[in-house]
């Protein structure tokens, strides 16, 4: 276990401020196109741009591009931490006349925050020998950043980050949060989260403990987890993804439990996965995961994996060689237990989950599996808007009776093909260009009753108008447009008029 104490670290810190050790000073020294490289695992760029780049670039070979470099350099690189502490710390390990780092520590920005993150070697920096250990305690990877880009980010008094790993979920809570509490069943964990947390001058509380055992009796404003979310037999080879619990179980104790644990209108945020099972469905099995009661809840998946590319995905994850004797059978007991369980598949995305004060709370399960750009969170906490928008309003009644207008952000495609008559058969798609890049298709008559959506008056005396003119009947087309501009308004493609000032 690494000795990382406060007077350590604090020395630390001095030294990355004094040679400029962070996400400007890394990208300055390294040029846009070696960091680019960097960031897709290419390091020779990087090598070459950090030759003859001093203390900086000593830093940023070690700790970024795994190198061992001379022991001088790192004293000069270090000061004031002198180079024994560093190394009696285990922050450091020595290799002869040579030193390498022993914890990954890089820096890591969003917006105008900028942070040290704490932890273990990955693949890409540990020399060959070194072996990942069960207590593994991953950097910023993929699987954080996305559920960084997944939360929202209002203004609370209080955050749980639970499992917290090396403490990037708390880095970013602290942004918007004034209490943050983080636990994790790791030791391991905790000391490089409280490293973490020390070097940049950040007050967490940190607690140890499975799932909610630590926080018991508590309730947060928010509560965000990145868990062990991979599924598959109730074992645990590294903490950071095996729950020890069988199939999407960990996935399924988060959903039911995390509720108890927010206060009036709090909300949770999380990673989770679940099992596609011959003949059943999903969205079936992740809503019968939610507790009893008022608990408005948003599950998107992402993406469905097929078992062999999950195993193999996770093996590999691991650094262990699918071709290999002990590779082939980690992957035959994995599938076998897939098989076993009637798996077809692994379903990843996002929860949200909020406790409402109404008796029966909205529940969706969608699919979002194309790309986009912007940030899941704000369209989370626009979601949830929207929902209490729609309890309110969305019976046939009130929506019939709401003034409503086409969102800024929603454009109307159509497409074509060529017949023997030339183009026909016409598709209708609306697209929102922001967000998750919503998309539904419609048919003429939505088209036409879309087009008279200024806010002006109510959507029945829109559909009134639009029977006289096309001749259908003016209560099916009421009965017809209900629905369809529920979901336009649950997905922000057409809001209530009183909205319009907040586009």
């Amino acid at each position: 276990m690494p000795d990382l104490t406060n007077d350590r670290l604090d020395r630390l810190r001095e030294a990355f401020l004094r040679i400029g050790y962070g996400t400007d000073g890394v990208v300055d020294l390294l040029g846009a196109q070696a960091h680019a490289a960097l960031s897709r695992g290419e390091p020779e760029p990087a090598l070459r741009a950090t030759e003859g780049g001093g203390p900086l670039g000593t830093a940023i070979r070690m700790f970024l591009l795994g190198e061992a470099e001379q022991a001088g350099d790192v004293e000069q690189a270090l000061h004031p931490l002198p180079l024994s502490e560093a190394i009696a710390g285990g922050l450091l390990a020595a290799e002869g006349d040579r030193v390498r780092a022993a914890l990954d520590i890089r820096p890591h920005s969003a917006g105008e925050d900028s942070w040290w993150v704490v932890s273990d070697l990955d693949a890409d920096t540990r020399p060959d020998g070194w072996a990942t250990s069960a207590d593994h305690v991953l950097g910023v990877g993929q699987a954080s950043l996305s559920l960084v880009r997944a939360t929202s980010r209002r203004q609370v008094g209080s955050v749980l980050d639970l499992g917290t790993g090396c403490g990037v979920q708390a880095l970013h809570a602290s942004t918007h949060a004034q209490r943050v509490t983080a636990t994790d069943v790791s030791q391991r964990a905790l000391a490089l989260a409280a490293a973490t947390f020390r070097l940049n001058r950040i007050d967490v509380e940190l607690a140890t403990g499975e799932w909610f055992e630590p926080v018991r009796g508590q309730r947060f404003d928010q509560v965000v987890c990145n868990p062990p979310f991979v599924v598959g037999p109730a074992r645990t080879d590294y903490v950071y993804r095996d729950s020890g619990l069988a199939g999407d179980d960990a996935s399924a104790l988060m959903v039911r439990q995390l509720p108890s644990f927010l206060n009036e209108g709090g909300t949770g945020q999380l990673l989770a996965s679940w099992l596609h099972r011959k003949g059943e469905d999903w969205q079936d099995r992740v809503a019968g995961w939610l507790p009893p009661g008022g608990v408005d809840a948003w599950f998107v998946q992402r993406d469905v994996a097929d078992p062999a590319l999950y195993v193999g995905t996770w093996l590999r994850d691991a650094g262990f060689d699918p071709r290999s004797a002990l590779g082939r059978r980690k992957a035959a007991e994995w599938l076998d237990w897939f098989a076993a369980n009637d798996v077809e598949g692994v379903g990843f995305g996002f929860v949200t989950l909020r406790r409402a004060g109404s008796e029966r709370g909205e529940v969706v399960c969608e699919d979002l599996r194309q790309a986009f750009d912007d940030p899941l969170g704000p369209e989370s906490d626009a979601w949830l808007r929207r929902v209490d928008w729609l309890r309110e309003h969305g019976s046939a009644e009130g929506l019939l009776s709401a003034r409503l207008m086409t969102a800024s952000s929603t454009v109307l495609e159509e497409f074509a093909s060529r017949g023997d008559e030339g183009w026909e058969r016409f598709l209708h798609r609306l697209h929102r260009t922001d967000g998750p890049g919503w998309q539904h298709e419609i048919d003429e008559l939505g088209v036409r009753l879309l087009a008279g959506c200024h806010g002006a008056m109510p959507l029945r005396d829109l559909v009134e108008l639009l029977a006289i003119g096309s001749g259908e009947d003016p209560e099916q087309l009421a009965e017809a447009a209900v629905p369809m501009f529920r979901e336009l308004v649950r997905h922000g493609m057409v809001i209530p008029a009183e909205w319009a000032d907040d586009e």
